[in-house]
């Protein structure tokens, strides 16, 4: 059947920003699905809200929209477009929500729009539950016993039917948000008032507990003439009761019968065509009872989902791309698989010669408080991935790509604590680092079975998990000098890393490396084929081994390795990502091979047809040498993937590693707090009175000199991790004393806190003739004090004086001139009574890169990335900076609403997980799009709280007027009120917790409050105040903690509603005028 031509336009709706449950795998399959529309002829119009993606890049659709992903919002986009057609399978859970509100606010209809690849009907039937459940019953397929709630006295009925434990599934939300397992009433209540609240329908599945049971997931692609093929199995090692976004998984299933298998086939391929999915990509998701072999379908994804991105990495098939071609008319047998040369069709079944293993990765650590335990709720931030040939090879690849600071299955209990320590909690409630919890279990002696019994995971991985402990005593404490080949071969062939062999040995992984390259113990490199070498590949998709022959075939062509930023984590995401893709494009296209290095299956740059050569590789120092070696390119860019590739810089430096733009050392100069200083001293700069403490002696010491308030972090970090404001001595007591790894090697810094200053932003790019190109300058909306990546920003800057920005720009590029700086630089400053302090330097790519692109209409990582292989800024064309007429402003997006523990208090260390982007030919208008694309509903009338620390008094009744004015009812706590009303602001007195009822909580609680401001300082005022900010979050009331973001808010509620939408190449085109 040949693609159809009754389409002119096609709209593909995005995921809009990084969120838990959500992440870049979307900005793959939206790249993907944009590309083959593309390259069919199709005019392509693309909607997303997230500028760090490369989907939202002006050459990947002929008409980008970064807006947001809301029904009012692509309405206008429609009216203005007029699209045939409606993609809604690319966009994950937000893109399909938001079709079905363009489809029952009849907007598709009202302009006759086709919603193709999935009917409304087929969504409906899969994502709701009771209608899911009529479906499976009618082609005899059992689903769980379940009830649908729309209230809590409903669903107390339905429990008394099910018993205890009961799962809750709220209705339409993502990454089991607001769902959860309860063991009793009071959990109950509790997880079935907050999942009502989540689902947009309000609308929870009550569903009886299959947990321990075994979970597999079968990845479906289907055409219209009723073709299917399964990419792959996908087996969880985790049982059922741990959300499969958390679980460890293995592709393809280890532990299945071919009679269960051969089932789980047939029911994926009946369900699809029960639900009505008549092309494309969906995922089947079981539970299966160990014990008796029932079979339960558990729920089915009518989309590309996060699981079609990992069966993509592991087989190399690109679903995405396939099921926008099959969308379009194609069928799987006239589409070619391109990795195989055009040598298969489509409709060939992937079979694979390998294991892969995805482990995710968590980051409790930046929400103290919080339930660390897995649950039904997706908590994980990132995933690695990794291949070997055989189940061992693999878990510990990925292992060691997690960088958590493991090179194998290190010990987490203390080897003489062993016989004493209670492993029941962390097997039978299990957290992040239930692998080491379960290899030190059988160091303490308890068997596979005891162990099966506590975590539900299946005995054939915890037999090869055994296997490898017992590898690990056989060669404790012995000399490695002593190894012979054939025991290092089989250690390799297990995954064991050098470092890990190494500590084991008691030696360093560089005697182990050099032993290796002695007796000529090298890895081979495999290719992934899809069809398990039936067919010979051009495409280079590598990954090592251990075996005789490699597959890798080098050429002598000029290469550049370009090395990821690895799994995804608050501090560094996609933006990271970004900048490798656009390297890799950028010298592809001066000339060069390039080779990419990564782990994560997310991501665009794991996509095999990015860069020339693809090596699915751990991220460590072995790894990347290995693949180095082989290839011996000209140059290695580290300065992409964040801090990942940075921390390898110095070593892979010293092993000969040609490292091209700015130096290691000039990397390490910005990083190093005395160089730095020293530097900054020579240039005549200023920066914040600071200095660097070894102990908790010497801080307390030196805090004097300094001044209080003092931020305090440790150094060489990413993200903020570990930093804070303190306000005096003993908080800085409790900080030292908490701080981790604090030593004469990685002391803690202390900076004098600006308080009320103006935080900036500079991107500029340098190259080695010392022509600058001014990337932007980014001012800040919230005050000096919360990091960078949480805070929103404005470019151009929405305050600041024309001679301030020239001279923030003088500074940088003085910076850089002195730093020696090839490529990318960023700069931040601290204004403070209108004198510039220089907060940091970062001479590499830094997560500002894709908003300031996308914000003047310059690839500004691809020019940079051609600076470092000797292309001068004049040579490309690039010599003046663009000032654009209009406003973008990127604001971040939280996940509090994962971790109900928490504090929800923006500070110093990031914990966003995302950002979204808005423009407009005002600040407020941007900022009005901006805050609707995270997710945040602006009120326009009602009440605002306002209780805010005494240094934002002033700021408070400038608020409270354009408030008042606006139409809200103010309230306030008892200072704020007392100084509201003095400066003749109606405020009527409320009472914090600690002063009896009814107090903010319970208003908040009674749906009273509209709008919060909360600001507060000191450790005790923030703890005091953490009850009025966490209610808000579960309560879904819009609050601000910063007195900047809170009055930017005011002036954008003017603009909801009369905003325009703006087409990128249109707002580009203005720049370059």
């Amino acid at each position: 059947m040949p693609k159809r031509n009754d389409i002119e336009t096609i709209l593909i709706i995005g995921a809009g920003p990084i969120i838990i449950g959500q992440a870049c795998e979307f900005d793959y399959s939206g790249t993907q699905a944009c590309k083959a529309l593309k390259e069919e002829g199709y005019r392509i119009v693309l909607v997303n809200s997230n500028p760090a993606t490369i989907m939202t890049d002006p050459e990947i659709a002929d008409a980008v929209y970064i807006e947001p992903v809301h029904w009012k919002v692509i309405e206008r986009i429609i009216k203005k477009e007029r699209p045939d057609v409606l993609l809604p399978t690319m966009g994950g859970q937000t893109g399909l929500n938001c079709a079905l509100d363009l489809v029952r606010k009849g907007i598709l209809k009202k302009y006759n729009v086709e919603l193709i690849a999935a009917s409304q009907n087929a969504i409906d039937m899969a994502e709701d539950r009771e209608l899911f459940r009529k479906a499976m019953t009618e082609i005899n397929l059992e689903v769980p016993h379940a009830k649908i709630a729309h209230s809590f006295n409903e669903a107390q009925q339905i429990q008394l039917e099910i018993g205890f434990p009961i799962i809750v599934r709220p209705s339409f939300t993502l990454g089991g948000t607001g769902g959860g397992i309860a063991y009793n009433k009071e959990e109950f209540k509790e997880i079935i008032n907050h999942g009502l609240e989540m689902s947009p329908t309000t609308e929870v599945l009550l569903e009886e507990s299959v947990i321990g049971w075994k979970e597999f997931e079968m990845e479906v692609v289907r055409d219209k003439n009723d073709n299917c093929i399964i990419v792959c199995s996908i087996e969880n090692i985790d049982p059922m009761g741990i959300h499969t976004g958390d679980s460890i998984t293995i592709a393809p299933a280890q532990t299945l019968t071919d009679k269960e298998y051969q089932r789980m086939r047939d029911a994926s391929i009946n369900v699809l065509r029960k639900i009505g999915v008549e092309t494309g990509g969906s995922n089947v998701q079981f539970a299966l009872n160990p014990e008796d072999g029932r079979l339960l379908v558990i729920e089915m994804n009518p989309r590309v989902s996060r699981s079609s991105a990992l069966a993509s990495k592991a087989t190399g098939f690109p679903i995405a791309k396939i099921a926008a071609k099959l969308a379009i008319g194609y069928t799987l047998d006239e589409l070619q698989n391109e990795i195989t040369g055009g040598q298969s069709p489509a409709s060939f079944e992937p079979s694979i010669d390998y294991v892969v293993t995805k482990i995710p990765r968590f980051t409790f650590e930046k929400f103290p408080g919080s339930n660390d335990r897995l649950t039904t709720q997706m908590k994980s931030v990132g995933e690695v991935m990794a291949f070997g040939r055989n189940f061992q090879e693999s878990l510990q690849k990925a292992m060691r790509g997690l960088e958590i600071g493991v090179s194998g299955f290190d010990e987490k209990v203390d080897t003489n604590s062993l016989s004493k320590y209670d492993f029941t909690r962390e097997l039978r409630f299990p957290g992040a680092e239930r692998l080491w919890y379960i290899a030190d279990a059988m160091r303490a002696g308890l068997s596979t079975r005891e162990i099966a019994q506590l975590t539900g995971i299946d005995p054939w991985f915890l037999v090869q998990i055994a296997d490898i402990v017992n590898e690990e005593n056989s060669i404790k404490k012995t000399n490695i000098k002593k190894l012979s080949f054939e025991v290092l071969k089989k250690l390799k062939t297990k995954g064991f890393s050098d470092a890990r062999i190494a500590e084991l040995c008691c030696t360093d992984e560089y005697q182990v490396r050099d032993i290796r390259n002695k007796i000529g113990l090298h890895p081979v490199y495999k290719r992934v084929d899809t069809c398990a070498a039936e067919f010979s590949t051009k495409t280079a998709y590598l990954y090592s081994t251990y075996e005789d022959e490699c597959e890798s075939q080098p050429t002598n062509k000029k290469k550049i390795v370009i090395l990821g930023g690895g799994p995804n984590r608050i501090g560094q995401g996609i933006e990271f990502d970004y900048c490798c893709v656009h390297a890799s494009l950028a010298l592809k296209e001066a000339g060069f091979e390039t080779i990419m290095i990564n782990c994560n299956p997310e991501t665009v740059s794991t996509d095999y047809d990015i860069s020339d050569r693809l090596y699915f590789e751990s991220l460590t120092f072995e790894d990347v040498m290995s693949v180095i070696n082989k290839e011996q390119p000209l140059g290695v860019i580290v300065q992409y993937g964040g801090q990942t590739p940075l921390k390898l810089a110095r070593e892979l430096e010293k092993a000969g590693t040609p490292i091209i733009g700015t130096s290691p050392d000039s990397i390490d100069l910005a990083e190093d707090r005395e160089r730095f200083q020293q530097l900054v001293e020579e240039l005549s700069l200023l920066q914040p009175p600071n200095c660097t403490a070894k102990n908790r002696q010497d801080a307390i010491k030196m805090s004097t000199n300094v001044g209080f308030p003092l931020v305090v972090r440790p150094s060489y970090v990413l993200g903020g991790r570990a930093m804070e404001i303190v306000h005096n001595k003993d908080d800085l007591g409790i900080y030292m004393d908490n701080a981790i790894n604090v030593s004469n090697k990685s002391p803690v810094l202390l900076d004098r806190f600006l308080d009320l200053a103006i935080e900036v932003d500079v991107d500029i790019i340098f190259d080695n003739e010392k022509n600058v190109l001014v990337g932007g300058i980014m001012e800040h909306v919230e005050q000096a004090g919360v990091h960078s990546g949480d805070s929103g920003c404005s470019l151009p800057p929405f305050s600041l004086s024309k001679d301030i920005q020239e001279e923030l720009v003088r500074q940088a590029v003085k910076l850089a001139e002195h730093l020696n700086v090839i490529g990318l630089m960023n700069t931040q400053f601290a204004i403070q009574n209108n004198i510039i302090y220089i907060l940091e330097v970062n001479p590499r790519a830094s997560r500002t890169i894709p908003f300031v692109s996308k914000s003047i209409g310059i690839p500004l990582a691809k020019i940079a990335a051609r600076v470092m292989v000797g292309e001068s800024l004049k040579q490309q064309g690039y010599t003046s900076k663009r000032v654009p007429s209009y406003f973008s402003v990127k604001e971040a997006v939280f996940p509090f609403i994962k971790f109900s523990g928490a504090d929800p208090i923006l500070g110093p260390e990031m914990k966003s997980t995302g950002e979204v982007m808005g423009t407009g030919r005002t600040f407020g208008e941007a900022y009005a799009k901006a805050q609707l694309a995270s997710g945040v509903v602006l009120p326009i009338k009602g009440t605002a709280l306002l209780s805010v620390r005494d240094r934002d008094k002033k700021d408070a009744a400038r608020l409270a007027t354009i408030l008042s004015s606006q139409g809200f009812n103010l309230v306030g706590t008892h200072g704020t009120a007392k100084s509201l009303n003095q400066s003749g602001i109606k405020c009527n007195r409320i009472n914090k917790v600690r002063e009896g009822r009814p107090h903010i909580v319970d208003m908040i609680k009674n749906g009273e409050i509209d709008l919060i401001v909360n600001t507060t300082e000191g450790k005790q005022a923030i703890e005091e105040s953490l009850s009025i900010r966490s209610a808000a979050v579960r309560k879904n009331v819009t609050y601000y903690t910063t007195i900047g973001a809170a009055i930017a808010t005011c002036t954008a509620i003017k603009h909801i509603g009369d905003s325009s939408v703006n087409c990128l190449q249109d707002l580009h085109s203005e720049v370059s005028l």
